[in-house]
């Protein structure tokens, strides 16, 4: 059990600095070449949970996207949740 436990927490961990650096990408204006590639694959992989919380949160002022945040934050509450149920 605590094999799976470490398991759990070591893929949000990852996933987590996934969409880290794809949001600290995100400030890089006009990617092209390989970080555009590592760039659009990261959104990929990031986008289809970002755009859960992008539906239910505006932007705040139109440009300030706090989505990221409230992601991350909802990834940790969950899996620290599902940690203390196994």
């Amino acid at each position: 059990m605590l094999m799976l436990k470490s398991l759990i927490v070591s893929l949000a961990n990852a996933y987590t600095m996934v969409i880290f650096v794809y949001v600290l990408m995100s400030w890089i204006p006009n990617s092209s070449g390989i970080v555009g590639e590592v760039y659009r694959v990261l959104g990929k992989i990031c986008d289809p949970y970002l755009n859960l919380f992008k539906r239910l949160i505006p932007p705040l002022g139109g440009m300030l996207d706090i989505t990221p945040i409230i992601a991350l934050l909802v990834l940790q509450f969950v899996v620290q949740l599902v940690v203390k149920i196994l």
